[in-house]
């Protein structure tokens, strides 16, 4: 319901300007020797990325107005921090920053609860991964955020990992034209592919054509997890009947297939 709306938080999106890299090249420039109505054109001239990168928290039912002023000040901290020197696009650097300012807002107003010694740690490592973009202009591994906390890297895995928001199967991941590609279109069931479905049919035939003990082996056997001896024990034979029950069975399901 958000993808048509124009107005929010006063700005009407359909007009919002959209700048060439060689533009703002040149307002970072000038916005680093201080240059106010530099910093704020090239601000204004990045709403569309802000807007884009709201659109995948949609399906969160948050309010949009909130996320984008939210996300607005993801991208002035990208702004005021981006390095001129490093031969890196400001959209490379700013997106993170942006997504990372809108997944603080969403984490601190979860009502999922984790204890306040976690929350902590993982406040400290969101500090350490943006002091660590800061410097390299690029996304830090969880080995380099436990280093530079000097904590231990499963435990600064844990800490980022508890305050993970939970997305929503109808979370939409792409969108264009009004059709959109959700997170539930993208997970698959590799136990339910055809050559699995089409192998258990002829699994299935093949063993129409064993004694009902046979049947009641290879069921237990291989469809049930039980040993030769659980086997052995519950239908009242030896074990190494079973052994031989089963063999003659599995080659008989081989001639078969």
């Amino acid at each position: 319901m958000y993808y048509n709306k124009v107005e929010i938080c006063g700005v009407n999106t359909s007009k919002l300007k959209t700048l060439t890299d060689e533009e703002k090249k040149t307002l970072l420039e000038k916005t680093k020797k201080g240059d106010m109505e530099a910093r704020q054109e090239l601000i204004y001239g990045n709403l569309r990325l802000v807007l884009s990168i709201i659109q995948r928290f949609t399906g969160r039912r948050e309010n949009l107005d909130d996320l984008f002023q939210v996300g607005c000040i993801g991208l002035v901290k990208a702004v005021d921090n981006f390095n001129t020197e490093l031969d890196v696009k400001f959209s490379t650097y700013a997106v993170p920053m942006i997504i990372g300012e809108i997944r603080r807002y969403l984490r601190d107003n979860n009502a999922i609860r984790i204890s306040r010694s976690m929350r902590d740690l993982a406040y400290r490592s969101l500090q350490a991964r943006e002091e660590l973009i800061h410097e390299k202009q690029c996304e830090p591994t969880v080995e380099d955020i436990a280093r530079r906390m000097g904590e231990k890297k499963e435990a600064v895995l844990r800490a980022m990992e508890a305050i993970i928001e939970p997305i929503s199967l109808y979370e939409p991941v792409y969108s264009e034209n009004g059709d959109s590609i959700y997170v539930m279109d993208q997970l698959s069931d590799s136990n339910s592919s055809d050559e699995i479905w089409l192998e258990n049919i002829v699994l299935r035939e093949a063993m129409k054509n064993l004694s009902e003990r046979e049947r009641t082996i290879i069921n237990m056997r291989y469809y049930q997890n039980k040993t030769q001896m659980e086997i052995a024990e519950e239908i009242g034979i030896s074990q190494a009947q079973v052994s031989r029950l089963e063999k003659g069975a599995l080659e008989h399901m081989r001639r078969q297939i």
